[in-house]
């Protein structure tokens, strides 16, 4: 249950980082990277790896977004 959980949470980050990808809305990384990594959380705590797996990957991309634009743009 906490698997599945996780990759929702997971989905919904990725989903909304589609937008932020545009410049002077990136900042939303700031918000998003986190809750990527809260995802990752929770599915730390389930027997399976592909919740926890599928977040930290989208709190990556989000986070490269973020080091690509300089933190803001």
């Amino acid at each position: 249950m906490l698997n599945i959980l996780s990759v929702l949470i997971g989905l919904a980050t990725l989903v909304m980082m589609i937008p932020a990808i545009l410049p002077f809305v990136a900042i939303l990384n700031w918000l998003l990277v986190p809750l990527a990594l809260l995802g990752a959380l929770i599915g730390m705590a389930s027997s399976r790896n592909s919740g926890r797996n599928f977040c930290l990957i989208v709190a990556a991309f989000g986070a490269l977004r973020l080091f690509a634009g300089g933190g803001i743009f």
